[in-house]
């Protein structure tokens, strides 16, 4: 009897041992980020530790509608967070099956001791910071014929030489993100169509008449009408937007990374060109070991 309430004790504190070193082989990760968008039931965020040039998850975390983070401490490996070189931020479907970060890189830094500080314009994210980014647009309709609601499209083109020219200045984005440009109208984002390359059309003419229209990015609001609205429209007083999108996208409205952004006056006149503002205001934050 004696000899096995010794053995179960050996075995309850072997137990405890094994346990107690399997607790300290974790450690607490924090994130600080601020500037985030709800992602929506088919997508969450991912952060991922750079370890010997190998991606290790820290765990997945949605954003609600006020920015605030479902979970910012996370338990990993005291090893991996020791010798973590850089953190990255990806978006990435929910459910996800793939163990590797898709291409949608949205934040990373660099540890320097214990916290690595988070930007876009890190190299394993956007690797730009857009501070170079302009952009022109004028109001016509050019898919519904001449002086027909010349103020219901929006074109991001520049013709002031003579010769049709491209009305924006973007840097070429990493895989997973492309450019999108919008029209905001009545207070309703309603997309203009997305685009990789400046001086090409972009993807979509939902809203355009039957008549040609330029090879440059922008949309007539001549038809088909978005819930809420009525086209043909009038854009002046309203807003137009670059955005940085990622791919896949399943929202409506632009993504957080809006490098340009232009107010429409309510005076505006139709073929006249109109200097776009930058808006370098983007997520940001910290990682910390």
């Amino acid at each position: 009897m004696r000899k096995n309430i010794l053995y179960f004790a050996f075995i309850f504190s072997a137990l405890f041992y094994f346990t107690a070193c399997e607790k300290t082989d974790e450690a607490s990760f924090d994130l600080n980020i601020a500037g985030l968008e709800d992602l929506g039931s088919s997508y969450a965020y991912e952060g991922w530790l750079i370890v010997e040039g190998n991606a290790v998850s820290t765990g997945t975390f949605t954003v609600d509608a006020d920015g605030n983070l479902s979970e910012s401490a996370f338990a990993v490996s005291s090893e991996d967070l020791e010798l973590a070189t850089t953190f990255v931020l990806t978006i990435e479907p929910s459910p996800d099956n793939d163990t590797a970060p898709s291409e949608v890189h949205v934040l990373a830094g660099d540890f320097s001791g214990n916290a690595a500080n988070l930007s876009i314009s890190h190299g394993a994210a956007l690797n730009n910071g857009f501070a170079n980014s302009a952009g022109t647009y004028l109001l016509a309709t050019p898919s519904n014929g001449a002086d027909n609601d010349e103020k219901s499209g929006v074109w991001f083109l520049d013709p002031s030489s003579g010769t049709m020219m491209p009305g924006l200045t973007l840097p070429q984005l990493p895989s997973g993100w492309t450019y999108e440009g919008w029209a905001v109208i009545d207070g309703i984002p309603v997309s203009t169509g997305t685009f990789s390359a400046v001086d090409m059309i972009d993807d979509a003419a939902p809203y355009s008449g039957n008549e040609g229209t330029p090879s440059f990015p922008g949309e007539d609001f001549i038809m088909n009408a978005p819930a809420g609205l009525s086209f043909a429209t009038d854009l002046s007083g309203g807003m137009v937007v670059i955005s940085v999108e990622p791919v896949p996208d399943n929202s409506s409205a632009p993504f957080a990374i809006k490098p340009l952004v232009g107010m429409i006056d309510v005076n505006a006149a139709d073929h006249t060109i109109y200097s776009m503002d930058q808006n370098l205001v983007f997520p940001t934050g910290t990682a910390t070991r």
